[in-house]
């Protein structure tokens, strides 16, 4: 039986990805073996490699560890305890986010974490959704509450989450502004947005007011603005600005966090308060039944999985370049060969 694979390890804090050998993990009674077919990139991945994102875990990053959570590929071995699923089966979803491994041959995953793949998608289309998917889902069904008629601002609407979230809130019938860039115009555009702002050339709060939601995807400046743009009682959720002591309490990360974490964001905090904006820090996790959901979804013809550019999982380093060089229009994959265990 083999015991290594190909592997992206992450040796230390900030170190820069190798594509190397590794151990072939070893599950957990309630975990699948998937031999990873197709895996993509998401920003999360370079901020988790950094340690940008530890304070907002319940669990620290351990180094090394194996980078990626988006995947797709095929069980070939079950714990124990495995109830839902069996050697053989398709799976795609997110795995948790103390459990990164999805940029290998083969990945552990809890079976919780995972939805059975979407026959009417290949591996790479699946392995692109869970994610954003789950981001775009929570941000616009559970926390906006979106309906019909309504104003909402995508930023980076040619993103990953961005290309997902048009077409959910399209979907959801209401009214979509993006900003974009002039090579992401035809992209957006065809996914359904109503009105798209060319970010290089014009500043999105000069021109939209009283909408009802924003989608922010780039934070700092950009979230100050998009507080000030949204009408009172309306609602903005950040993938990207400052977790606040809400964000604290509802992942139950301790007193001294959600203390910390009101102290950083006061001047956002603040400021939705004076605006009477609600402000959502999101940060997802694994869940595999909301996978399930985004299936349906996806039956149902919701929304479409946007991939940029595929890479054989040889060029690991450059798809991972690539994606982080912020030019991508909807997903990077990485493709994997079928490997046997034995």
């Amino acid at each position: 039986m083999a015991k290594t694979m190909q592997a992206v390890l992450i040796n230390k804090k900030g170190a820069a990805p190798e594509l190397t050998e590794a151990a072939i993990p070893t599950i957990g009674v309630h975990d699948l073996l998937v031999n990873v077919r197709a895996a993509s990139y998401n920003p999360v991945d370079n901020r988790v490699r950094k340690g940008n994102v530890s304070i907002v875990m319940k669990k620290k990053t351990v180094f090394p560890f194996v980078m990626g959570y988006d995947f797709a590929g095929t069980v070939v071995q079950v714990g124990s305890d495995v109830t839902k699923f069996n050697v053989g089966d398709d799976v795609y979803g997110r795995t948790r986010n103390d459990r990164p491994g999805s940029f290998a041959n083969f990945m552990a995953v809890d079976e919780a974490d995972v939805a059975a793949k979407p026959q009417s998608l290949s591996m790479s289309e699946a392995a692109a959704l869970p994610l954003v998917g789950l981001t775009a889902y929570e941000a616009l069904h559970e926390r906006m509450k979106l309906t019909s008629g309504q104003k909402i601002l995508i930023l980076a609407g040619a993103g990953g989450v961005g290309t997902i979230a048009i077409q959910m809130a399209k979907q959801m019938d209401a009214y979509v502004a993006t900003t974009a860039s002039k090579k992401g115009y035809d992209l957006v555009k065809r996914l359904g947005a109503d009105e798209i702002i060319d970010y290089h050339t014009t500043d999105f709060s000069d021109v939209l007011h009283d909408y009802d939601a924003v989608l922010d995807t780039q934070g700092g400046d950009d979230l100050i603005k998009a507080l000030q743009i949204v009408k009172p009682g309306g609602t903005v959720v950040s993938l990207a600005g400052l977790p606040d002591a809400k964000f604290a309490s509802e992942q139950q990360l301790g007193w001294f966090k959600a203390r910390l974490f009101g102290l950083v964001a006061h001047k956002i905090t603040k400021l939705a308060a004076q605006k009477r904006v609600n402000y959502h820090f999101l940060f997802m996790d694994a869940d595999g039944d909301q996978v399930t959901n985004l299936t349906k979804l996806v039956e149902a013809g919701a929304f479409k999985s946007v991939i940029d550019r595929k890479f054989n999982f040889d060029d690991a380093i450059e798809a991972i370049d690539y994606a982080m060089s912020g030019h991508a229009k909807g997903k990077v994959i990485m493709e994997m060969p079928a490997v046997s265990l034995n």
